[in-house]
């Protein structure tokens, strides 16, 4: 692609924007679809593996277009590229877990911490910089979590530590990909991703493997993979048209989204606990976005 063609795709914001949505969408089919299957008696073991089989799949097939060569799936950096996949599997299934227990809305709260994580880990893992007001957004972003989870109601469940604990490995997840961007082809690392997890859950998808009872179960299962590539497609093509300053707040949209499927699916409504949580976290992401936006143009 010339500088000039780069140039024309960064003045389409409209369509940046659109296709930010409609990744975030994607995203949210993955979550909701999890949380009927598991409600359905789907493992999560056996959930997760379906989700990173199409992942490693459509990775291989994207590779293959460029003829298959040993050093296409080679890395100096090979270590930290399988560390980064397994942080990612780490993640997926602590959330898919979580979902069996906790509403949409709350679990897509918590996993809204992560940038909030990844800001408060930039300084010590990769020297950046952290002012007072990020580092203000931080702690006001935590007070948030906390409001949502309602730590001492009634209705507090003990998976919020693995949905917790799964928003941090997605945080180290970020973080090493930011490192490893530019060093490691964006196809290898995305392989690895899948391959990891597929690997890794293999054994324990075979063990607790249970069919789904109707043909629409078999599709969304066999779906998993496929929503999760085209989520990160869109969101790789929304990147090309607008950039990251722009299409930040939109992502955003995945806690709408997760909303309206818990309502019409799941007949839940948020409380207010969990809405106001929401409300304090995504002010505390938008101030870091807007620093961050700042700091950029001023160089």
């Amino acid at each position: 692609m010339s500088r000039l063609t780069a140039k024309a795709n960064e003045n389409r914001p409209v369509l940046g924007i659109f296709l930010m949505l409609a990744a975030f969408f994607f995203f949210s089919m993955i979550d909701t679809s999890v949380k009927l299957l598991t409600i359905l008696g789907i493992p999560a073991m056996q959930l997760a593996f379906m989700r990173y089989f199409g992942h490693v799949v459509i990775s291989l097939g994207l590779i293959a277009r460029g003829g298959f060569s040993v050093d296409r799936f080679g890395s100096e950096k090979l270590f930290l590229v399988i560390l980064r996949g397994a942080l990612l599997m780490a993640s997926t299934v602590l959330n898919f877990i979580a979902l069996r227990y906790l509403p949409l809305t709350l679990t897509a709260t918590i996993t809204f911490s992560a940038p909030l994580l990844i800001c408060a880990l930039s300084w010590p893992l990769l020297g950046e910089r952290v002012g007072i007001w990020r580092g203000g957004a931080v702690v006001v972003g935590f007070v948030g979590i906390i409001v949502a989870i309602h730590p001492f109601g009634d209705d507090f469940h003990w998976a919020v530590f693995l949905s917790l604990t799964g928003a941090l490995s997605f945080a180290f997840y970020s973080l090493l990909t930011r490192k490893l961007s530019g060093i490691v082809a964006t196809d290898t690392m995305q392989f690895y991703a899948g391959l990891v997890g597929a690997l890794v859950l293999l054994p324990l998808a075979i063990v607790e493997w249970t069919n789904p009872a109707t043909l629409v179960d078999w599709i969304l299962l066999f779906m998993l993979g496929f929503f999760g590539w085209l989520g990160h497609q869109l969101l790789t093509q929304a990147h090309g048209f607008a950039p990251a300053s722009t299409l930040t707040p939109f992502s955003y949209a995945f806690i709408v989204y997760l909303t309206i499927w818990s309502y019409f699916l799941f007949d839940h409504i948020p409380d207010a606990w969990t809405i106001a949580g929401a409300a304090i976290v995504i002010s505390a992401g938008l101030i870091i976005w807007f620093r961050e936006r700042m700091r950029v143009q001023q160089g």
